[in-house]
């Protein structure tokens, strides 16, 4: 019997159930099932000119804003599609003993306020007490659309295209580590303004990515675009290139890292390009459009880089200084360690 670690499921054990369990044949209209690395489903609707692009993901680290995490997590695997979040649906699993009625009505607002910056109706979902769980859980389940012609995949990556990440790492890492861990942090000499600077990396930066995906979207060839979360920047671009079958080479020194992230991750000793980095954009992009898909960037108030490009074959490789190294990543995140560690 083997005992799987926290996080996702392997790569190489979760192929193998997708390849044996959920084949993409039973329905014609169903354009993109659940593959490895691709953030959303993707259903043809014949007599329409979009598609319908569906997701579901679990907020399990995070506890503060959980509902504001459930939306947006979810809203931006659909815009890595090139999609519109219309519809949201989440199942609340709260822990037995502690759920007061404020605490579920707090979550309920929460969602709202967060589909609500979004244009984004609430259609259902469910609400439970659950024996067992130490703290709240969503699983959200979000539904968008759109045009046939601009459907973007994880998967189109081409040897060539150059790899852009918007913002930086790990901003999601950093609010998640500020926030359960703020008490222990003030003993340890940080400061209430540096870990509330941390803290709102929840809003600014921003997890949201939204913006960046559709505009790139509509100006330029955008090949493959990926939301790296669980396993950071790294394993966001590991998982592009296996999605594509290409190689890539990484600037190490290129992907920038927000400030109190960088300082937060030394604190706990965890890789910041492994720590979990919703927030970030990863873009495959022809490169002779990289410099105006910065600029056009910039000019919207997001900041962009090239880290690196992908290449023919399938080796993953780090520009670290002079050298060139295999590049080190994991599927398994940083940020579980914080909830591990005395």
């Amino acid at each position: 019997m083997t005992i799987l670690p926290t996080g996702k499921i392997p790569s190489v054990f979760l192929s193998k159930l997708l390849d044996k369990y959920a084949p993409n044949c039973c329905d014609p209209r169903l354009v993109l099932g659940g593959q490895i690395g691709e953030d959303a489903a993707v259903i043809d609707m014949p007599e329409s000119s979009s598609y319908i692009v569906a997701k579901t993901d679990p907020i399990t680290f995070a506890t503060e804003e959980i509902g504001f995490y459930a939306v947006n997590i979810n809203a931006n695997d659909l815009a890595t599609r090139g999609a519109a979040s219309k519809w949201f649906q989440a199942t609340i699993l709260l822990p037995e003993g502690q759920t007061t009625e404020e605490l579920v009505e707090f979550i309920f607002a929460d969602i709202k306020r967060a589909c609500d910056e979004l244009g984004i109706s609430v259609v259902g979902g469910h609400t439970e007490v659950t024996h067992g769980l130490p703290r709240p859980i969503i699983v959200g389940n979000m539904i968008g659309e759109v045009a046939k012609d601009k459907l973007v995949l994880t998967r189109g990556a081409q040897p060539g295209d150059a790899i852009l990440l918007t913002k930086g790492a790990p901003i999601e890492g950093t609010a998640i580590i500020a926030r359960e861990k703020y008490a222990e942090l003030v003993e340890r000499g940080y400061t209430e303004e540096f870990l509330a600077r941390a803290k709102n990396y929840l809003h600014d930066p921003g997890i949201s990515i939204q913006k960046e995906a559709l505009l790139l979207n509509e100006y330029f060839e955008v090949h493959a675009m990926h939301d790296p979360t669980e396993g950071g920047v790294t394993n966001g671009i590991a998982e592009m290139a296996a999605a594509s079958g290409t190689g890539a080479v990484v600037g190490v020194a290129n992907i920038p890292l927000v400030p109190e992230g960088k300082v937060l991750c030394e604190e706990y000793q965890l890789d910041p390009l492994g720590t979990i980095a919703s927030g970030a954009l990863l873009i495959a992009i022809k490169s002779d459009q990289v410099d105006d898909a910065i600029t056009l960037l910039h000019d919207r108030g997001v900041t962009a880089a090239k880290v690196g490009e992908f290449t023919s074959g399938s080796t993953l490789l780090a520009q670290i200084d002079e050298e060139t190294r295999p590049l080190q990543f994991s599927e398994i995140d940083e940020i579980t360690r914080i909830f591990s560690q005395n």
